[in-house]
């Protein structure tokens, strides 16, 4: 599952993932992504950290605390913030992709990811 607020960058991910194969759930904000992780089981979450509504890291919270799961997730963030990579880190966070990216890394980290499990 892709969460991103940004309608172009929220195309941008899903085009690329696919052209590679994956299949793509699209969420737009935090409300969205917790009724799509309701009702799925998803093999990973791109999550932006700004989203309105929910924040990408309160996601990865319910995604862990409230579902009880340990999805993979990649943060997809424009600032390298230190008191935000802390928290994900302690929230079991499995890499960064920081804006603007390079489809190519993109496509790495999401095949290392799936290369671990």
């Amino acid at each position: 599952m892709i969460c991103e607020d940004n309608p172009l960058a929220l195309k941008t991910l899903s085009v690329i993932l696919e052209k590679e194969g994956f299949e793509t759930s699209v969420a737009e904000d935090g409300n969205r992504a917790i009724e799509l992780l309701e009702g799925n089981d998803y093999d990973l979450l791109l999550v932006d950290i700004h989203l309105p509504f929910h924040s990408g890291l309160e996601l990865v919270k319910y995604l862990r605390s409230d579902q009880g799961k340990d999805t993979p997730v990649l943060i997809l963030t424009a600032f390298s913030d230190p008191r935000m990579q802390r928290e994900a880190g302690e929230l079991g966070i499995d890499g960064y992709i920081v804006k603007p990216f390079n489809p190519s890394e993109l496509i790495s980290k999401v095949r290392s990811i799936f290369k671990k499990g």
